[in-house]
């Protein structure tokens, strides 16, 4: 232990998590921290430390922790705990200042390092999260020794301003959370208000209180008051009469003929914003029309006749009246003691008030119009109003100026219902807000005098939602209403795939079948984004990024993903939830990557996708692989084996269990025909096709194939796909480039059978291996003289254990005659000639133990060993080429093709003679 404790705390490493993760099955912020000399100081030997952090932190009292407690945490901090800890705690209690309620959190060790922890906590808003676990740790360092530079309270305010810049405003809320309460997913779209509410084909869009169902036509009539005045009186409602200016002259005119008082306000202004009531005389008019000018961005300006009574507005949500409130203008009441300006500081000093929209009320601006207005009332700002004397602030009573409201829902006369609906219906708005002047609510309006002086599209619902007086109305709901019916569906389902191999082979076989039905169909894998069989980013597309990207798109109404280690690691799944998670296998690769150094950890990452299964949905796992057989335990749904084991079998016993209890499986019962896909449910058990039968299988030789095809089936069963569907889907899809690009690709060049496929890993080196062996024998039997030749071209990642390497190049060694290693163009840190050298290393190795191989080479660059390859090889051979850039390698193929049919002047059979062939998946 050092002698005395210095500011150490420092974050090495931050990643923020947009779905579920190995952490959380939530949203999640992670952070790795280093204590530094502050392992060897918990809470308890700092003095001082508990009470000043819960001084500043007071929420903190509030805390649980473990104890399952109020007070749970400050227990911990008195008995002693660790720093890394008290930074989770802070996180959390600096996002609930600011109205975030988040409670989820978690701090370990990381293991192997003293004084390193992983801090993990909820969020709801990314940049609020962020901002206070930075503010977290400088405030934890400050505790522990004074910083001069760091004071508390104008950091705490610059972090609750940051919050506030970046929080959706009352209204959006207001939606979001009563469509949360319904289950229904939102994405935020940009940061400021945009938001998208469901997936897919079913999403719809909110902007504050505008909808992907506001007509365009609607909202340009509500800015225009003059054309909106005239509608409506053309529909005989109660309207002032009015006329539209561009000049001083011009609006005196007016007012002359309309008759004082008058109003004048822009043409199309919101907020109150340039509105000038009660005027006058000449002079009046002439002083407010700059005032109004500067706010109409058209220039124009509208003076009409002043409407006398209280100000209501009417909110008409889908052409029904959902709530009604009266406004009333800023004003402060004396008490014969304070001044007018201290009053107006003691009425904002009300928590209940803040800056803009940020919360219930706004506090009250003391502007030249208000202290104009104070004088013409017989005060100064300075004076000391009597006691109980009302003193006006504003003239207009919108709540963006200081005022406050009044709930009147529930009694408005019927007939001023009826009129406000139907001028929301004339203009064609589906959320209207209609401004009324009436002496008095509650009495007809034709009767009483009033009109509707204003249509506002966009209304904000604070009023309504937070009324100064009265019962708040739940408007949220007929607008959520009216986006999704009672009824109506706000997903799409979702079919996740993961594993250490067979990934994107499965995922384009499900997206398949579903094809086949007639679903437009989003799917992301290592190949790029394709939706609805047009590939729009050709890149490695298997993150939650590209997951959200396909959510986003307004055609697809199936979803298949392609989750990868690599993306779960990063960022999470990028959604909620997945309706079938699809687990192939897990098999030593990426190891030493991102903490993850066992294969136990690996299964633990890919078990994400089966934690985000709901109740309703279902988890496809291989039961012959026993680390994804122990993810059943951690699935909220049903779960659907698929093996590839014989009957008798330990595994099948398991599933034949299962299925007396009402599961399901897909399993293969061998018979004197071949291998036969049967679909078990309950007692029932349902033949689905022969393996042989299948194109992607290569007459059952391809047994990774085989699995896909289980697995595939099994997902599509459990997403509802009808049996004469699957089946449809299976027996159609092949392995050619065009519908699975570098997958088991199979092209004839010169009577060579050249096999191209992205195997890069020992595990798949070894499935690829078998297939090798069984079609090479098949070619052996077909042959009566020389014995072909199997020739492999492989390669790795660089960014693989130098073991997982040498494994490769034995594996191959048992397969192939001859190996020709290359390298990959990204070479992940290695140095040139490094990765093939360890590959190299483990043919060798098997070459001295006896394996197949007789010759190994290394030819670093991939078109180049293409070429030496395909050299080496004689008619009848086998050539099986692991490729890392297939497009490139197909074309160069396709040269050697096209230069051996000129030569014979045969006519070419293979796709494309372009040298920049890189045809597009989805072509017949």
């Amino acid at each position: 232990m050092t002698e005395r404790p210095t500011p150490d705390l420092t974050i090495t490493e931050t990643r923020v998590y947009r779905g579920a993760n190995v952490w959380s099955y939530d949203r999640a912020i992670h952070l790795v921290v280093d204590l530094g000399s502050l392992e060897d100081y918990p809470t308890n030997t700092l003095p001082g430390f508990t009470d000043n952090l819960v001084a500043m932190l007071p929420g903190l009292r509030e805390h649980s922790c473990s104890r399952g407690k109020r007070g749970g945490f400050v227990e911990r901090l008195n008995e002693g705990t660790w720093l890394g800890h008290v930074a989770e705690h802070c996180a959390l209690a600096l996002q609930q200042v600011v109205g975030h309620d988040v409670r989820r959190g978690k701090t370990r060790g990381v293991k192997g390092s003293t004084g390193v922890y992983n801090v993990v906590f909820g969020y709801i808003d990314e940049q609020v999260g962020l901002a206070a676990s930075r503010l977290a740790v400088r405030l934890v360092n400050h505790l522990v020794e004074a910083d001069p530079g760091f004071d508390w309270d104008t950091e705490l305010e610059d972090f609750i301003r940051r919050a506030q810049r970046t929080a959706f405003g009352p209204s959006t809320q207001a939606i979001l959370d009563e469509a949360v309460s319904r289950d229904i997913p939102w994405i935020r779209l940009n940061q400021y208000s945009l938001v998208q509410l469901g997936q897919g084909v079913h999403a719809k869009r909110i902007r504050a209180t505008m909808t992907s169902e506001t007509s365009a036509i609607a909202v340009d009539i509500a800015s225009d008051k003059d054309l909106t005045t005239r509608l409506l009186a053309a529909a005989g409602l109660p309207v002032p009469k009015q006329d539209t200016v561009r000049t001083e002259d011009q609006a005196v005119r007016a007012a002359e003929r309309i008759g004082y008082p008058v109003v004048v306000k822009p043409l199309d202004g919101n907020h109150g914003r340039g509105v000038c009531l009660d005027l006058q005389d000449e002079a009046d008019v002439r002083e407010a029309f700059p005032i109004a000018q500067e706010q109409s961005r058209r220039g124009s300006v509208i003076v009409e006749s002043l409407i006398v009574g209280k100000d209501y507005r009417c909110l008409i949500i889908d052409g029904r009246v959902a709530a009604i409130a009266e406004r009333v203008p800023a004003s402060v009441t004396g008490d014969g003691i304070s001044t007018i300006e201290q009053l107006v500081d003691t009425a904002n000093a009300d928590p209940r008030r803040g800056v803009g929209h940020e919360k219930v009320l706004t506090r009250i601006k003391v502007d030249g119009a208000a202290v104009q207005l104070v004088r013409e009332q017989g005060f100064e700002m300075t004076d000391v109003a009597p006691d109980g004397q009302v003193v006006k602030l504003a003239l207009t009573g919108n709540m963006s100026t200081g005022g406050i409201s009044i709930d009147r829902t529930f009694e408005a006369h019927p007939e001023n219902v009826e009129i406000a609906e139907e001028a929301a219906q004339m203009v064609g708005l589906d959320i209207a807000g209609i401004d009324f002047i009436c002496p008095d609510i509650t009495e007809p309006v034709r009767e009483t005098g009033g009109a509707i002086c204003e249509i506002n599209a966009a209304p904000g619902f604070r009023m309504h939602t937070h009324p100064t007086i009265g019962e708040p109305q739940f408007i949220a709901k007929p607008v959520v209403d009216m986006l999704f019916p009672p009824g109506a569906t706000s997903r799409i389902p979702i079919v996740a795939v993961t594993g250490t191999n067979g990934k994107t082979t499965t995922s384009r076989m499900i997206s398949h079948v579903f094809k086949g039905m007639g679903r437009k169909v989003g799917m992301t894998s290592t190949d790029g984004v394709v939706i609805d069989e047009r590939l729009l980013i050709r890149s490695d597309a298997s993150g939650p990024r590209s997951a959200r990207m396909v959510l986003q798109n307004p055609r697809v109404d199936f979803a298949v993903f392609e989750v990868a280690r690599g993306g779960i690691l990063r960022e999470g799944l990028g959604y909620e939830r997945n309706d079938v998670a699809v687990v192939l296998n897990v098999q030593p690769d990426h190891l030493g990557l991102r903490g993850i150094d066992t294969v136990e950890q690996l299964a633990d990452v890919k078990a994400v996708l089966v934690e985000a299964v709901p109740r309703d949905g279902h988890a496809v796992l291989n039961a012959d692989d026993p680390l994804v057989r122990d993810m059943r335990r951690r699935c909220s749904g049903q779960v659907v084996w698929f093996s590839m084991d014989e009957p008798g079998s330990e595994t099948r016993d398991m599933i034949d269990a299962h299925c007396r209890r009402g599961g399901k499986a897909l399993v293969l019962n061998p018979s004197e025909r071949g291998e036969m896909i049967v679909v078990k449910h309950g007692p029932r058990e349902m033949q689905l096709a022969w393996t042989h039968l299948l194109p992607a299988t290569f007459g059952g030789k391809a047994r990774m194939n085989v699995q896909n095809s289980l697995a595939a089936a099994a997902a599509a069963f459990a997403a509802g796909a009808p049996l004469h569907d699957i089946r449809q889907g299976l027996r159609t899809f092949s392995t050619s480039y065009y519908l699975s690009p570098g997958r088991l690709n199979e092209v004839e060049v010169n009577g060579i059978k050249v096999i191209v496929d992205y195997c890069h890993n020992a595990p798949g080196m070894r499935m690829l291996g078998d297939f090798v062996d069984r079609v090479g024998d098949s070619l052996e039997s077909s042959h009566d003289l020389a014995r072909p030749s199997r020739i492999g071209v492989i390669a790795t990642a660089g960014d693989r254990r130098d073991q997982d390497m040498r494994e490769l190049g034995e594996i191959a060694a048992a397969h192939f005659d001859v190996v020709v290693v290359r390298e990959d163009v990204a070479l992940r840190g290695r140095a040139r000639g490094e990765v093939s050298g360890l590959v190299t290393e483990g043919v060798r190795t098997a070459m001295a133990a006896g394996s197949r191989c007789k010759q190994v080479e290394e030819v670093l660059d991939e078109i180049e060993a293409v070429q030496h390859a395909m050299a080496r090889a004689n008619r009848g051979d086998l050539l099986v080429i692991c490729v890392d850039e297939h497009a490139s390698v197909m074309s160069e193929l396709e040269n050697w093709s096209s230069q051996a049919q000129a030569g014979s002047g045969a006519s070419p059979d293979a796709p494309g003679a372009d040298p920049d062939y890189a045809p597009a998946p989805t072509e017949p």
